[in-house]
């Protein structure tokens, strides 16, 4: 049999050794610039072939053809393509020098950052990436996850930490409209679809600090998206694993209309986590503006929005592994009951704009949005500590080695809160020789109406039994009805003067009053940059940061109001460089900044999942301080990739604050715990969003995410007072996806069926977390038959596959 298939076979091997033994044609060369100096690193290569080389430090390249004739390509950034053809007998040496010409546009483009973004010390978003980046929450906000400044631990959420702030600190802005987020959600998999339709945003600017006065009063930073008026008409439709969108943009005589509508099932994702069972969520998303132009000098803009979101959970059993090597733990739990939560979102915003001069915008923006949620659970959970072997057996821990006890533990809830916000502003822009003056002033109402009904119980064989079981109650009760309405007032001036061609000062200030705490705010804010070239940047801001009491930060533990807090305030400095260079064959852009920032008053919390707990009737002082430094540039042409690094501490001494503990002696000590680590005191965060081609084909593209945050403080609920003597472990993941995009414009073939109907046609296979990775998001905390209570850790999603395809519609 072997004899007859080497018989078979040989003259295959024959005729391939024969043809690879022919003569090359050889090309060699140096390439050189207008002013005659050798250039290095140009790629040289043959033009649909594979073979492809670069040239050394001295501008020379040698590269070889199997065939007579062909076309060579000399490539490099910032220098116009040359493109030769060439004819060579086999086995022949031509020599051939090149001549690069600087590509003026393209050095044109090296420029750190526009001007409108410098004045606003905020960087800009890529939104071209936003379709490539393997996300599991499909979600505008998980590409502000690989920018300076902002940490996640939560693949499911679009909420983010910046420089050591929580959710609540951070500003969204939709077309000037500032956007709100749902309250009483608890738990990442309950986020559903996010205000920011991705399909909609032309431009993002993001930043994490020293925004200027323009913008509302909050802590840590500041998200402008812009819905602008599209170029063409445009039909889209985006159909995957784990939902769908659809979306037009329709041009007219004088407006335009973008509508879009979205939906998400992640079903296959949450079904990888440790509980068992059966998970329904249904978000959906609908979405439209239209802006009438009636004049130059005027228009209307109207947008509006409804989400929907309902999550359901028929839990049926549970099997978690922890502890370490030498002492591993198995927690089993069996479930009965069910949970229901569900959210919706309504509302919009008109918007007049007024041109009555060059020089001069007026805009009337009006808004209201209503936002109802109810959270309905009754979980029972009956669970069994076991001690295990640590003898792996099939890559799994031996048999049961000790029962460390039973128990079990009830949760209850029926939670229901409306939210309602209504505001009118007026925004003033105005240029006057080197001013640029902005003002305007707001009017905002909000009201909630809050009924809480939450009880739950941890029984470890009777350990939650009162003394005298007549009168049994539970511990973790919550029993509330909430009525709160506040009206604020605020108003703004900011002027940025143009000290020269390379320098801009920029000098602003917020005032703020509120009925709730009766506090006037002023808030000033200043800005220095300067360019000494355009590829270069420092700048210097400091300012101001006060953030009005909120009804999330009013409310306590136990749910009751605290209506006498006051508002936090932060003093925040800032220094940064930014440099655009030539490197890696391709223009790169370095930001680099650091920060102070000084709360002298600030209301404590926890976190738990993407639930912040506001330790409502107390104050605490806070510091935070710390460095964030990128690296982007598009390493393959028209691919960016992005690197960063941020360092940071954060922590804040609750005053007053106290507990007793016996001494060495047994005696009653009174300790001061002092400045303890914030729970956002992630110190280290790494972030990679790497792109490229697959198999030297320009179709074929490659899409890396890879995040990492240091682990973060947090503290057991069984201690009354505030400690970071635990933590979360770090959160390490990586997705990848591969895309093919088989109407590219570069495509060799493309499918006359699919090019008939479409421009575009993007198929996507993406995998998340690629290494599998059991991430710890929160602590589900139980004790055994000892009493001794142990943080069980609640993993978040493990491997899964997703497709999706993208096509791009023809228009007429």
């Amino acid at each position: 049999m072997f004899k007859k298939l080497f018989l078979l076979l040989l003259p295959v091997f024959v005729g391939l050794t024969a043809w690879s033994q022919q003569p090359l044609a050889k090309v060699v060369g140096v390439v050189v610039n207008d002013k005659n100096e050798p250039l290095p690193k140009v790629t040289v290569s043959l033009v649909g072939l594979a073979a492809t080389t670069t040239t050394d430090n001295e501008g020379k390249y040698s590269i070889q053809s199997r065939l007579s004739n062909f076309s060579l390509r000399f490539k490099l950034v910032g220098y116009k393509t040359e493109t030769v053809a060439l004819t060579v007998a086999k086995g022949a040496e031509l020599v051939k020098n090149i001549v690069l010409r600087p590509d003026v546009k393209e050095l044109k483009a090296v420029k750190v950052t526009n001007k409108a973004n410098q004045l606003n010390n905020a960087q800009e978003v890529d939104v071209m990436t936003m379709s490539n980046l393997p996300t599991v929450s499909m979600n505008f906000e998980s590409i502000l996850k690989t920018l300076p400044g902002v940490s996640t631990n939560n693949e499911l959420s679009s909420q983010y930490s910046v420089r050591g702030g929580n959710f609540d600190e951070n500003l969204i802005y939709v077309n000037d409209v500032e956007i709100n987020r749902p309250i009483l959600i608890r738990n990442g998999q309950q986020e559903g679809l996010s205000f920011i339709n991705p399909d909609f945003v032309t431009r993002a600017r993001f930043s994490a600090g020293g925004f200027n006065a323009r913008y509302n009063d909050k802590l840590s930073s500041m998200l402008d998206v812009r819905y602008d008026k599209p170029d063409s008409n445009q039909y889209v439709l985006t159909a995957g694993l784990m939902g769908l969108s659809a979306t037009a943009k329709k041009t007219f005589k004088n407006s335009h209309l973008l509508f879009g509508f979205r939906r998400k099932d992640n079903r296959n994702i949450l079904g990888t986590q440790d509980v068992r069972g059966s998970y329904r969520p249904n978000f959906n998303d609908l979405q439209a503006l239209y802006q009438y132009n009636f004049s130059k000098k005027f228009s209307i803009n109207t947008l509006l929005n409804f989400n929907s979101g309902s999550f359901k959970l028929i839990p049926e059993s549970r099997e978690t592994q922890f502890g370490t090597i030498n002492t591993p733990i198995r927690l089993k739990v069996d479930y009965e009951g069910q949970e229901v939560d569900d959210y919706h979102t309504y509302g919009g915003a008109v918007t007049g704009i007024f041109n009555p001069k060059s020089n001069i915008a007026i805009k009337w923006i009006n808004s209201y949005f209503e936002i109802v949620e109810r959270e309905r659970f009754d979980i029972d959970g009956n669970y069994v500590f076991e001690g295990i072997d640590n003898d792996f057996a099939d890559g799994q821990f031996g048999p049961v080695r000790k029962n460390r006890g039973l128990g079990s533990y009830y949760s209850y809830a029926r939670n229901s809160l409306n939210s309602t916000f209504a505001s009118s502003e007026i925004k003033v822009e105005q240029s006057a020789g080197k001013h640029s003056l902005t003002y305007g002033a707001r009017f905002e109402q909000a009201k909630y109406i809050d009924k809480i009904n939450e009880y739950n119980y941890i029984d470890s064989a009777g350990y939650i039994l009162p003394a005298n079981t007549n009168s049994f109650t539970f511990e973790n009760a919550i029993f509330s009805n909430n009525q709160l309405k506040v009206n604020t007032i605020s108003a703004y001036l900011q002027d940025s003067y143009a000290i020269s061609s390379k320098a801009d000062f920029q000098f602003g200030a917020r005032i703020n009053y509120n009925d709730l705490s009766q506090e006037l705010l002023v808030s000033p804010r200043l800005l220095f940059i300067y360019r000494p070239k355009d590829y270069k940047l420092w700048h210097f801001t400091a300012g101001i940061y006060q953030q009005p009491p909120s009804y999330r930060s009013l409310r306590g533990v136990d749910g009751s109001l605290f209506l006498n807090q006051k508002s936090q305030r932060s003093y925040n400095v800032s220094a940064g460089y930014d440099f655009a260079f030539t490197g890696l064959g391709t223009r790169l852009k370095f930001t680099s900044e650091v920060y102070y920032k000084y709360a002298d008053r600030m209301i404590p919390y926890t976190v738990d999942n993407v639930r912040i707990k506001y330790l409502a009737d107390q104050t605490a002082k806070g510091r935070t301080y710390g460095a964030d430094f990128s690296v982007s540039g598009e390493l393959v042409k028209d691919l960016m990739s992005l690197f960063r690094v941020s360092v940071l501490s954060a922590d804040q001494d609750i005053i007053g604050d106290s507990y007793v503990k016996k001494d060495a002696n047994g005696q009653n000590q009174t300790i001061y715990p002092g400045y303890l680590k914030r729970p956002t005191d992630q110190r280290v965060n790494f972030s990679m969003f790497f792109q490229d081609r697959l198999f030297k084909s320009p179709t074929y593209k490659v899409h890396l995410n890879l995040l990492y945050g240091a682990k973060l403080p947090v503290g057991s609920p069984f201690v009354s007072t505030y400690t970071d003597n635990f933590s979360i472990p770090a959160y390490r993941r990586v997705d990848i996806g591969f895309s093919n995009d088989f109407l590219d414009e570069q495509a060799k073939r493309k499918p006359q069926f699919l090019s008939r109907y479409f421009t575009s046609v993007i198929a996507y296979a993406e995998v998340f977390n690629l290494l599998n990775i059991n991430n710890t998001v929160s602590y589900l905390w139980l004790k055994d038959v000892n009493n001794i209570s142990y943080g069980i850790p609640n993993y978040l999603t493990g491997r899964q596959v997703n497709f999706k395809l993208i096509f791009k519609l023809k228009t007429k």
